[in-house]
């Protein structure tokens, strides 16, 4: 079954030759007794012509249906004048059949192949016939183009002395992080495997173990709910390397990404990346991922109402961290109710309890707050936000990071229904990456009543600021730094602590974990920390989320050979699925299921 060429390459350089080819159907027409039948493999399209006097020949090639698999013998014969077809790389010549192998006659299709039905057809039955959806040429690039940036990651980091080293799938369950999927263990009895969300802590130990630098592209599981860019299980970049500061993890990441859009897209991109705290980006985007390439930026009016009139701005203004934001959606003074009710529904998903706004229309402003607010509150608006005819003004008035979560969220609502509009362009080829950097080393959970991890409890502190862990764990900067692309998280690492000491007092005394849960969850790594662990930090970066946005595609799920649905099904295999008793029995499981 060897064929002499793919389907994208022969030319009129080659008539005269006599060649094979294998692939599918993609079409086959009668011409007055003449069959053209377009041969399509992963590489592209030839066109085949069956002669009535071929005989037998001829009467296999009229039993053809679409898709169905071949292989052809016969010459390369330049088309006919008016014939050519310069949308392909072969549209010039045509293969005159003399013999042809019918390896599988096709049934009837579920729905069209070709990529102008590809978004008409229903999700859920493209997913159950994924072999199918996958013969389609767009998605059989997308595949091509995740092989691409795989590749290039891969020569980057094997060229920069990094060791690509497999680590365990089944690992122990650490239950303070995200949900697990659990394995119970056969062998063990009552005990259980977690599915690795991520090889943080098999990582660590490779730089303990003075592999230095080590990567791999990681595949990890979260039973978390889906959505576009969630599945149960993905693949991260997942680097670490030791004796290493956070600009040479900057550096190391920025020519990575540099290579891999390069190699990709064809597109330089600038470096080095811009940097922002947290701080900042909160303040000016509302979102420690913000996305820069349009403006919309946040402004603070917190001290400009503390003695305002309209009661719900003072009182949040003079409260402890209470904080008034508010932004100018320029242009978008002729939002529908609809649209504006949206925008509310919004905003109360994210604790607030309305959504005060200012139109500007007709050289008057409308709202109804408006009669509560001063002529210098009314001035102080219209000059920082440089509020125009046509504009609205949003507020947002709550606790300083909730104040900044609730507009950031409409400034991207905002954001889309003005390109929806035509009144903002956001090109699609215009990549903005960004840094952000001091993030807190430490949160504080009101429900659970202590400080939590804002990373992960394995994050270095900012040195000057460890003496705050036993006084004011808030005020700690963490060495952690998250790499963002036009508005979407790619990735997030840290320097980590090695110094066993520090690592037991952010356990025991910060995180308040008790010690026999650190004995047992972490108990290891700090045994391992003192023999000798160098310094180290990583980064772990969302593979899928990285090649979803080198192709435009909203979804994740795109560009992963065999996706989950929302639910978590794989309807094509249709699993999960129940198991046996015997099955249950062996593992020591009695179910009990919870309507």
């Amino acid at each position: 079954m060897k064929r002499t060429n793919t389907c994208n390459e022969l030319t009129m350089a080659d008539s005269g030759k006599r060649v094979s080819l294998i692939g599918w159907v993609q079409s086959v027409r009668d011409h007055g007794g003449i069959l053209f039948v377009d041969l399509r493999d992963r590489d592209g399209i030839t066109q085949l012509v069956f002669h009535p006097e071929s005989g037998e020949v001829y009467q296999k090639a009229q039993k053809l249906k679409d898709e169905s698999v071949i292989q052809i013998f016969g010459k390369v014969s330049p088309r006919e004048a008016g014939t050519v077809n310069t949308a392909l790389k072969t549209g010039e010549i045509e293969i005159v059949c003399d013999d042809i192998i019918i390896h599988n006659i096709c049934d009837v299709l579920p729905f069209p192949l070709d990529d102008a039905h590809a978004d008409k057809v229903n999700e859920d039955l493209r997913l159950q016939y994924r072999y199918l959806d996958l013969r389609r040429p767009r998605n059989l690039n997308l595949l091509r183009m995740r092989h691409k940036a795989a590749v290039s990651l891969r020569e980057y980091l094997n060229s920069n002395g990094f060791i690509e080293v497999e680590t365990p799938i089944l690992f122990k369950s650490t239950p303070e992080g995200a949900r697990e999927f659990l394995v119970p263990s056969r062998l063990n009895p009552g005990t259980f495997y977690a599915l690795t969300q991520s090889p943080q802590q098999y990582k660590q130990m490779l730089m303990v173990s003075g592999i230095e630098r080590y990567y791999q592209l990681a595949k990890c599981f979260r039973d978390e709910d889906l959505r576009a860019d969630r599945q149960p299980e993905f693949t991260q970049v997942d680097i670490e390397l030791s004796f290493v500061e956070r600009e040479d993890m900057y550096a190391l990441i920025e020519n990575m990404l540099k290579k891999v859009w390069k190699d990709t897209l064809g597109v330089d991109i600038p470096t080095p990346f811009p940097r922002m705290p947290y701080n900042e980006a909160m303040n000016r985007y509302g979102v420690d991922k913000p996305d820069t390439r349009f403006e919309m930026e946040l402004a603070d009016f917190t001290e400009i109402f503390k003695k305002s009139q309209f009661k719900v701005f003072s009182a949040i203004s003079n409260s402890n961290g209470g904080a008034i934001k508010a932004i100018n959606a320029k242009g978008l003074a002729d939002i529908t109710q609809g649209e504006l009710k949206g925008l509310e529904d919004v905003a109360k998903t994210l604790g607030a309890k309305g959504l005060a706004f200012i139109k500007a229309e007709n050289g008057a402003w409308k709202s109804p707050i408006l009669k509560f607010l001063s002529e210098d509150e009314q001035n102080a608006l219209r000059q920082t936000l440089k509020v125009e005819d046509g504009d609205i003004v949003f507020f947002a008035a709550a606790p300083w990071e909730q104040a900044c979560s609730i507009l950031g969220r409409i400034r991207l609502e905002c954001a889309r229904l003005l390109q929806s509009r035509g009144k903002l362009d956001i090109p699609a080829d215009k990549f903005n990456f960004l840094w952000v950097i001091e993030f807190p080393l430490m949160l504080f959970d009101a429900e659970q009543g202590r400080y939590v991890s804002a990373h992960h409890p394995f994050t270095s502190p900012v040195e000057e600021d460890i003496p705050y862990l036993d006084t004011d764990p808030l005020r700690v900067r963490g060495q952690h730094y998250d790499i963002v692309l036009n508005g979407t998280e790619l990735g997030g690492g840290s320097i980590r602590i090695h110094n066993p000491v520090l690592q037991e007092k952010v356990f025991k005394d910060v995180l308040k974990i008790p010690a026999d849960i650190v004995q047992s969850r972490f108990g290891y790594m700090l045994k391992a920390f003192k023999y000798g662990a160098p310094p180290h930090g990583g980064i772990a970066l969302g593979f899928d989320r990285l090649v979803s946005i080198l192709t435009q595609r909203q979804s994740i799920r795109d560009i992963i050979a065999f996706p989950k649905t929302q639910r978590g099904q794989d309807l094509m295999a249709q699993c999960p699925s129940p198991v046996s008793d015997k099955q249950l029995k062996d593992l020591s499981i009695k179910l009990d299921i919870i309507e």
